[in-house]
């Protein structure tokens, strides 16, 4: 498709190392392969709900074998640092180095790797730290919530051969797999459309009351926390609640849209969207937040000769539908909620035969059973575990990882032009040149 060679072409921003099919071993890459026997030591960026209820959970679950161990961890605040030393104590044996920020992680000269799972304005800005450090990267996602950061990110994890897992860990389901091998094996036929939904009542989601009201700033460091946002008096919300908060998140975009479009870019090959127009608001929540609690965005996708539309829609307020994807062709659909391929909307006979047509119908199969964790993000499942090993597969031998740098870049685009159709009103458009998302003719900032 030309849209996804004239992306590759302008992401890798000039380094010479990438391929398509794999990280190439050039010289520099021979310098950082790490011994079958060796043991890989890693640094945790964040000791976030996400890391201890899913990140570390899935390090176990993989690390014996893969010879794999944390030994520092990098945090703002004293308290999660104190916290982190009893937990990697009491659940894994280790005695961790302590550092307040990752200038103090970086002087540990037997960092090989680092996790990072950190705010998600920070994510992007922490990965080209990681790839200048030479340190390969397991990255939660979203990738970026401005494009300056994703091009600063992708252009360093280039520069550097960085081995890069985003945190897309559907990329690592059995389930998702076998979904993108039958859509690429043309038996489905043109995706016509995707519908996509992430619903839930919880208000307190993304909320810590009682840690806003204990934590004091003297306690972290917030100037560093803000990083290159515009430095604002001291917020323990926006430090703390930070998934509520432009421009430190995108909130539904960042946090759920980005899981549920990256399988639009992995199945199609498509880079990002053509354009995308999003309506939303704070209609239930009015608890001082400033990201919508219900957004409904609409993709345009495609390329020169053939195209689809994504409609996408969440909310805070009401449960109803779950959490959904499915995708539809001419001949049926594939629901990734169930794991059925059905013929369910196809073309039937009675519709074909009167336009000279004949019936066009999926047959009815079953994909891997294999049931997303989506209702706390705090929650293991066996994706992730899998996502875990395959990052750590791949720091040994310098291959690509089944989320790699790209494939955060790509994710990143769509939601980034989702956030700012919502904020601006105006439809989002990509700019392939400058790569940078425009409405109304400008260039989206923060």
């Amino acid at each position: 498709m030309s849209e996804r060679r004239d992306f590759i072409k302008q992401s890798t921003l000039g380094a010479t190392a990438l391929t398509l099919g794999g990280l190439s071993l050039n010289a520099k890459s021979y310098g950082r392969v790490i011994g079958a026997n060796d043991k890989v030591r890693v640094g945790v960026i964040g000791l976030s709900d996400r890391f201890r209820g899913a990140l570390f959970p899935s390090f176990m679950d993989n690390a014996k074998a893969q010879n794999f161990e944390i030994v520092a961890l990098s945090d703002l605040w004293n308290k999660r640092r104190e916290t982190g030393k009893e937990f990697f104590k009491k659940n894994a044996g280790w005695d961790v180095t302590l550092c307040r920020n990752n200038d103090e992680l970086y002087e540990q000269k037997d960092i090989d790797a680092v996790i990072i799972s950190t705010a998600d304005f920070q994510h992007a800005l922490h990965l080209a730290e990681a790839a200048e450090h030479k340190k390969d990267a397991y990255c939660e996602k979203p990738f970026a919530e401005s494009m300056a950061d994703a091009k600063l990110a992708l252009a360093a994890c280039h520069k550097n051969n960085t081995v890069v897992q985003i945190g897309s860990q559907r990329r690592s389901t059995d389930n998702y797999i076998a979904a993108n091998q039958y859509l690429n094996s043309g038996k489905f036929g043109d995706i016509v459309m995707g519908e996509m939904c992430w619903n839930v009542n919880q208000p307190g989601r993304w909320r810590r009351p009682a840690e806003v009201q204990s934590i004091r700033e003297e306690d972290t460091d917030w100037k560093r926390f803000q990083m290159n946002r515009p430095q604002v008096a001291w917020d323990p919300r926006k430090y703390l609640e930070f998934r509520l908060f432009w421009p430190y998140s995108s909130g539904i975009a960042g946090q759920w849209m980005c899981h549920q479009i990256d399988t639009v870019h992995w199945f199609t090959g498509l880079a990002h969207p053509r354009s995308v127009a999003a309506n939303g608001g704070i209609y239930q929540w009015k608890d001082g937040r400033t990201n919508a609690d219900t957004l409904t965005a609409v993709f345009d996708y495609g390329d020169d000769k053939k195209g689809f539309q994504v409609v996408y829609t969440s909310r805070f307020s009401n449960s109803a539908g779950g959490t959904k994807e499915l995708y539809y062709s001419n001949a049926g659909m594939m629901n990734l909620d169930t794991n059925m391929v059905t013929p369910e909307g196809g073309l039937k006979e009675n519709e074909a035969k009167p336009m000279g047509l004949k019936a066009n119908l999926l047959e009815s199969f079953e994909l891997p059973k294999v049931a997303m964790a989506t209702n706390a993000n705090t929650m293991k499942d066996p994706s992730t575990s899998a996502h875990m090993l395959n990052w750590m597969e791949c720091v040994r031998s310098r291959q690509k990882t089944h989320a790699p740098v790209e494939a955060g870049y790509s994710h990143a685009i769509a939601t980034i032009m989702a956030n700012a159709a919502f904020r601006t009103g105006l439809r989002a458009t990509f700019d392939e040149k400058l790569q940078e998302v425009v409405c109304g003719g400008k260039v989206f900032r923060y």
